[in-house]
């Protein structure tokens, strides 16, 4: 009997949010031989080693899950911030096209303005409005250019029990404040790792591979200040939370107004179907309080 031998999925970015989320899901998994790579044995900085260090793995598919995340910080470290989000990604393109390997790196929503009154789609301009987002959209372009084979996905407001987010800074502060002021005034569709991490695994199980550019957020869309009322109400936190305009705030960088993604076409082309981010809130905190005995 012929032996069947697993794809191997090499996992770059596996402490992250999303990262972690995935590295749970894929250790469950016996169909694939996954490997697991952090900053700490891949750090994207050294462009030279990238292509190399990824001929010693010899993947199958690459899920790329690291960036630079750090919205305002970006904003004093360009170069960084392109390092991480562009040209190392640009180097993951040019292996995985000439190794012929399945290539699947995540964007964000802050690739566009924030200026559109409906939800955002694959194919609308890109223009950011800050470093990170700009960085973003030209490790996307690079993709594009070196790589038409691959896949992008894009998403938004991505939280997880893992990592630092926006979910567990409001348990942290709701916990410990009489009142906080909360934005009110950017829209979006907040993202369960996940959920986005189960979309990953079903696409890889699929044997379907459809290159291009793909958006995934949980159903649904609210401000931050109705995500805050959402927290509050589930774990019955008494703090009160006062709605206030972006301007109440002074940031390095600036966030778009409205980042609600369309994600029709992840849907139709993979079958997936995405939980609404009222279940997926309930879902996380669950786990979340499970964790820490909260």
């Amino acid at each position: 009997m012929e032996e069947f031998i697993k794809p191997t999925v090499l996992l770059i970015g596996s402490k992250g949010q999303l990262g972690s989320e995935l590295k749970a899901l894929l250790a469950e998994s016996d169909k694939y031989n996954s490997i697991y790579v952090d900053r700490t044995l891949f750090p994207l900085e050294e462009l030279e080693h990238i292509q190399e260090r990824l001929s010693r793995f010899s993947p199958q598919f690459i899920i790329n899950a690291a960036a630079y995340t750090a919205v305002d910080k970006a904003e004093e470290e360009f170069e960084l911030a392109n390092l991480i989000n562009h040209l190392a990604v640009k180097e993951m393109a040019i292996y995985a096209e000439r190794a012929s390997c399945h290539l699947i790196s995540i964007s964000t929503d802050y690739v566009f303005d924030g200026h559109n009154t409906s939800p955002w789609k694959e194919d609308d301009p890109v223009n950011p409005i800050n470093v990170y987002g700009k960085t973003k959209a030209l490790g996307e372009k690079a993709i594009i250019q070196e790589n038409p084979n691959a896949i992008i996905i894009r998403t938004s407001w991505v939280y997880s029990s893992y990592g630092s987010n926006f979910v567990k800074t409001m348990l942290r502060l709701m916990a410990s404040k009489e009142e906080l002021s909360i934005v009110d005034d950017q829209v979006g569709s907040p993202t369960y790792a996940k959920d986005l991490a189960l979309g990953i695994i079903s696409m890889l199980d699929s044997k379907i591979w459809v290159p291009g550019i793909y958006h995934y957020a949980n159903e649904g869309h609210l401000s931050w200040f109705y995500f805050a009322a959402a927290i509050k109400e589930e774990l019955k936190f008494d703090c009160i939370l006062k709605p206030v305009p972006s301007s109440a705030y002074k940031t390095a960088a600036e966030r778009p107004k409205y980042s609600v993604l369309d994600k029709s076409k992840i849907k139709s082309t993979f079958g997936i179907q995405i939980p609404h981010w009222e279940t997926s809130l309930k879902n996380m905190l669950a786990d979340w309080t499970s964790k820490t005995g909260l």
